[in-house]
């Protein structure tokens, strides 16, 4: 109980017009978490109570009352923007909320369709940059294959492996040629291809790194060694007036 009292004070998704699919998916485990999607999904009626009901079905009775009424709320005052309410706000139930916004907002089978196709279009054209990490681009793939994948279509982890083998720089050819040796390129996991590719990434920043110290250090070395064989003017006119009064060769200031 005090768990679900703690989780009611997380403010639940509000959905503003965009990305439906990613607010429904929110929200339905916002709802399911705090016991009230049955009220959004079943519909159920509440029954009168009969001639002496017992305290058991007072109860039932009760509760059924405060669910429905309280997915209402959710979704009603809690779960949308301003301009999204005034356009339910005159609906019964929570039922009614959800699947008046499902039937405006996440389109007929057709639109689904042709924006899974557009999506699988964006994801084949994806081609990783010189200058991106692998963890940048990876994001962008999954960020694509998510939205493929809440508009109802299947699209394995695998699809994303192959395109991150097939589809970065020939820099990383060596993570690839050691993947091939001691793995089946067929059931790595995304997980796996990731952290290669990011491992052979810390490695070349690390020889970057080594490098860059080693040059600073021979040019640090280069500028003592020019500085003890060519003095500066002023230490060579303190020498020859030293060595003036020592009584060998001796110059008048100017």
């Amino acid at each position: 109980m005090d768990a679900e009292s703690n989780f009611s004070q997380v403010a639940p998704p509000v959905f503003d017009g965009e990305n439906y699919d990613l607010w429904a998916v929110k929200m339905e485990a916002y709802l399911e978490a705090l016991d009230l999607w049955e009220a959004v999904e079943a519909e159920y009626e509440v029954l009168p109570l009969p001639n002496n009901p017992t305290v058991a079905q007072i109860k039932m009775q009760k509760e059924r009352k405060t669910r429905k009424a309280k997915a209402k709320t959710c979704l009603l005052f809690a779960g949308v923007s301003q301009t999204i309410f005034t356009r339910i706000m005159t609906l019964k139930s929570a039922k009614e909320i959800w699947d008046y916004l499902k039937e405006e907002y996440a389109g007929d089978e057709r639109i689904r369709n042709i924006q899974v196709l557009n999506l699988m279009r964006e994801f084949e054209l994806q081609r990783m940059k010189e200058s991106e990490k692998i963890k940048e681009y990876s994001d962008k793939l999954l960020g694509i294959a998510n939205k493929i994948r809440l508009l109802g279509s299947n699209f394995p982890d695998s699809r994303i492996v192959e395109k991150i083998l097939v589809t970065v720089p020939e820099k990383y050819e060596a993570s690839i040629a050691s993947l091939e040796n001691t793995r089946d390129l067929s059931k790595i996991t995304f997980a796996e291809v990731l952290h290669a590719f990011q491992a052979q990434e810390q490695r070349s920043l690390m020889r970057e790194d080594h490098v860059v110290e080693g040059a600073l250090l021979v040019k640090s070395q280069q500028a003592k060694n020019y500085k003890k064989n060519y003095p500066t003017s002023s230490q060579s006119n303190t020498n020859n007036y030293d060595k003036g009064k020592g009584g060998k060769k001796s110059y008048p200031p100017c």
